[in-house]
């Protein structure tokens, strides 16, 4: 018999929706999660082209991961989980620098006039404290102007399509593990024998695709008693005297509404305001169209060929690419079909560009000429072409981000039995285990009767703010 009594509903079956629910299920609270797409994952899941597994674009899982966290997942895919070399490399200056950063490589491949410039701007940062509030700024009192007029801005163009001077000092600082000297000398000194953090230089990934973990994690909730309806959207919550009532949900059978305590969204925070009923204040429901996410576009050549490259993941950060990355599936550890391999470029865009109605011959074109003015011409027969959308890729950290983001989650923490979390529910740029971390301090903070500690999962939320992004 359920602990709870009334249903706890997850909105989003992506791995914080669904640790979640796996760690709540466990204690036989009464959970039902609600997804609104065919499959599991979302942006972190895994589908099947061509007869082999590819993953919404480029994913890890970080050996930073906490250690409970890290257990779970082995135990659930045992062997599976392999443990594997980093192995990408960057084209900086028409030059291919390893990535993660070597000593060595970084040295020899990359013009004396750029190391006498990272040299020169090194000494003009010793002494001083970061003082920027934009992400041109901070990154450029942290690491200099010779790093971030080559690499991070026009990176920063590309990837959130906006000046570097537009962008808040929080973008830099949640999105570049390396902002500054110090600790872009730490992660190149990480490479270099005997002077390696464990874990360091390399990654885990599933056999069967990233999307592995978030499938483990939803059979594991569901074997615990938790219910997953899939193509099932939220139409509406309920909310009276100032606390979560209902959940109007729409699937395959029709509209249900369902009684619940607590209802726990990892849906992006901006689409969560507008489902509430009654309507929020207008001065939410304008914050909730303020806050801007960037889209992206993946485009997947299937190509008639064992190997494209030896790399996991090429970054391009020169403009006249259009692309920002590619990735080879089969080089992180997937068990593929022979003389066959996937590229999985990723395009980021606006929904209001035209490219974003592009048609996959179209996008196959723009990766095929994106490759060649990168020196890596695609030779072999491509067999078939697909695309992915994603509407919300990334958050954009505008200047005035922070003050739209509080207004939506101030007035969404003084509803009663309603929390948000995970990446879109924080509006962060998150890794997994971050998400996952969050799931599990999530489920710390509910008592076997359902309800929340609100002083602990506030706490739990300060400590969130200080994930930062591992690529």
């Amino acid at each position: 018999m359920s602990a709870s009594r009334t249903p706890i509903a997850i909105l989003g079956a992506g791995p914080a929706g669904l640790g979640a629910a796996y760690r709540m299920a466990r204690r036989s609270l009464d959970v039902t999660v609600f997804e609104r797409g065919a499959a599991i994952g979302g942006n972190a899941g895994s589908f099947e082209l061509g007869g082999m597994r590819v993953d919404y674009g480029s994913h890890r899982l970080h050996p930073s991961c906490a250690p409970e966290i890290l257990a779970d997942i082995q135990s659930m895919l045992g062997g599976e989980l392999l443990s594997r070399p980093r192995h990408g490399r960057i084209r900086l200056l028409g030059r291919w620098v390893h990535f993660p950063l070597k000593p060595g490589d970084f040295a020899r491949r990359l013009p004396p006039s750029f190391l006498a410039g990272v040299a020169w701007d090194s000494l003009g940062r010793l002494g001083r404290r970061r003082k920027g509030d934009t992400f041109a700024a901070a990154l450029e009192e942290g690491l200099g102007r010779t790093i971030c007029r080559n690499f991070y801005f026009p990176y920063a163009r590309k990837i959130w399509g906006m000046d570097p001077q537009d962008l808040d000092a929080e973008q830099a600082r949640r999105r570049v593990s390396a902002g500054s000297m110090l600790k872009m000398a730490r992660k190149v000194l990480n490479a270099v024998p005997g002077l390696k953090k464990k874990g360091a230089g390399r990654f885990y990934y599933p056999q069967r695709g990233y999307g592995a973990i978030a499938e483990a994690y939803g059979a594991a909730a569901v074997a615990a008693g938790a219910r997953l309806k899939l193509r099932t959207g939220v139409a509406g919550i309920e909310t009276s005297d100032g606390r979560v009532r209902a959940v109007r949900a729409i699937g395959p059978a029709g509209e249900e509404r369902l009684h619940v305590a607590q209802v726990l969204s990892t849906i992006p925070i901006s689409q969560l305001a507008r489902m509430i009923e009654p309507a929020a204040p207008e001065p939410v429901l304008a914050s909730a169209c303020a806050l801007k996410f960037r889209a992206m576009i993946l485009i997947y050549l299937v190509l008639d060929s064992e190997q494209f490259t030896e790399y996991d993941a090429h970054y391009f950060p020169d403009l006249n690419i259009a692309i920002s990355r590619l990735s080879e599936p089969k080089n992180y550890g997937l068990a593929e079909n022979p003389g066959r391999t996937v590229l999985c470029a990723e395009l980021p865009c606006s929904m209001e560009d035209p490219v974003w109605r592009a048609s996959d011959a179209e996008l196959a074109k723009v990766v095929t000429q994106a490759l060649a003015v990168a020196d890596l011409p695609v030779r072999s027969p491509i067999l078939a072409v697909a695309s992915r959308r994603l509407a919300q890729a990334y958050p954009i950290y505008t200047r005035d981000y922070r003050e739209h983001f509080e207004r939506l989650d101030d007035w969404l923490d003084g509803i009663d039995g309603l929390v948000t979390f995970g990446r879109q529910g924080l509006f962060a740029h998150d890794n997994t285990h971050h998400a996952l971390a969050m799931a599990y301090a999530l489920d710390e903070c509910l008592g076997n009767d359902g309800a929340l500690n609100r002083e602990d999962w506030a706490e739990r939320r300060r400590a969130f703010q200080e994930h930062v992004v591992e690529d």
